[in-house]
């Protein structure tokens, strides 16, 4: 059935009266948390107007809300949350480390040890070292890179998310960015501007760093051809190449660079590797992460009282080796393609988009209907549409981000994937007049 409304406006209007309905529950402790944190919120991602959804649990694919709603997960923890909220295996190696190993040792350990090696076997790296989050991977990757060269700038790509600090939006480098003078931002999928903004400044740069899927963009896939002309570039002028890998890595059992057939001076990695702990890492040329050697004479420190924490090294280990093994990667990837070619499918001569690859996928609402975006600047998205397509899929049991990024849950039954295409399939009938093209 068509939908009434004339107007996005309208329709939007009604979908947040339904939305207040039934989350006042939520509502109410939106309320109570802006009297202690700033917008009642400690990660701005996850803040969504009219005011956010407070979960209460999580199990297996599901997340259930403090109004008693039960959503399949779609967020998956922005990529993090590949095992979902009580893989066996997972939660099991957690409880044996609470049990038998303990917190905060503060010393070197066994788990550091065997989930490092198994990273470089995994990954292709030659010596790898652990963070808190992948913001600290870049900055520790990025203070390597500089002190390997000796060279200060830093190329980067409209569009790039590398952490909290390190973001490039379309107008450049983000206010909260640190060190905004030392970045030179080129035009992500352009060989010819890459290759122009690397090498016309190539005294200068110590490291070239580039996603090869932009996942805020949401997801804007790097062409292979570009993203091995960055690294050749990166290499003619003696800059590190780094890739940061911190959401794609889940995307092949050697991580996306695997696809493309990159070789990374350096992959910063993080996320989902930490077995749903906290956790980063940096890793690469041995050569390179020397500089990060305590036994080398004026090597940088590097330190972080988590780092090597007893959970995130033990569970993250449990996970790549037992759990999402290489044929695992690559079968469950097989099944986000397959998704994501029935979203595309469904969407055809509406305003509707997707993109991703593998199990991460980015849902758009462009006013030009264009169905391939390249770069940042391609995305012209129809806000109201994007809201209330949010709006809608949570009434019909599906979280996902407002922005409109998805991720994949191991372990979700392929029905609900199915369900969700078919949510989409009338959400676009019932709204025709509004997400058709003209």
């Amino acid at each position: 059935m068509s939908s009434s409304y004339s107007t996005t406006a309208e329709a939007l209007e009604a979908a947040r009266q339904r939305f207040t309905e039934r989350n006042l529950a939520s509502l109410k402790l939106h309320n109570e948390a802006t009297e202690s944190l700033p917008g009642g919120n400690t990660r701005s991602v996850l803040y969504s107007a009219p005011f956010p959804v407070f979960m209460n649990s999580g199990k297996g694919y599901q997340v259930f809300s403090e109004d008693g709603h039960i959503y399949t997960d779609l967020v998956a923890e922005l990529t993090a949350g590949l095992y979902g909220h009580s893989q066996p295996h997972i939660l099991s190696t957690l409880q044996s480390t609470l049990t038998e190993t303990g917190l905060n040792l503060g010393a070197t350990t066994k788990l550091e040890m065997q989930h490092a090696r198994l990273l470089c076997e995994r990954f292709g790296l030659g010596r790898v070292r652990f963070t808190n989050s992948g913001t600290e991977a870049t900055l520790h990757a990025i203070m390597g890179a500089r002190k390997y060269t000796g060279r200060r700038k830093i190329v980067v790509f409209g569009g790039g998310y590398h952490g909290a600090c390190f973001f490039f939006c379309e107008g450049g480098s983000a206010e909260n960015n640190v060190d905004r003078e030392d970045w030179i931002i080129a035009r992500y999928n352009d060989i010819e501007d890459a290759k122009s903004k690397i090498e016309s400044h190539a005294t200068e740069i110590a490291a070239v760093l580039v996603e090869g899927m932009q996942g805020s963009g949401p997801c804007i896939v790097g062409d292979h051809e570009f993203l091995l002309a960055v690294q050749e570039s990166a290499r003619k002028i003696g800059a590190v190449f780094i890739f940061d890998e911190v959401m794609t890595s889940r995307l092949a059992p050697g991580g996306l660079q695997e696809i493309v057939g990159l070789k990374p001076d350096i992959t910063t990695l993080g996320k989902w590797l930490g077995g749903g702990i906290t956790f980063g890492a940096f890793g690469g040329r041995e050569d390179m992460m020397q500089v990060y050697d305590p036994r080398v004479q004026g090597g940088l420190a590097h330190s972080g009282t988590f780092n090597n924490n007893t959970l995130g090294m033990a569970a993250g280990h449990a996970g790549l080796s037992q759990v999402y093994t290489a044929d695992v990667a690559v079968e469950f990837n097989k099944t986000g393609d397959k998704f994501r070619k029935k979203l595309q499918e469904v969407s055809k001569g509406t305003k509707m988009t997707v993109t991703g690859l593998g199990t991460i996928l980015g849902i758009h609402w462009l006013v030009d209907g264009r169905k391939e975006l390249r770069t940042l600047e391609d995305r012209r998205e129809d806000k109201g549409l994007l809201e209330l397509f949010w709006l809608e899929m949570l009434e019909d049991g599906f979280w996902i981000t407002q922005r409109g990024s998805l991720a994949l849950i191991l372990g979700t039954p392929e029905g609900e994937l199915d369900r969700f295409v078919e949510v989409v399939k009338k959400f676009l009938e019932k709204y025709k007049t509004l997400v058709e093209v003209r």
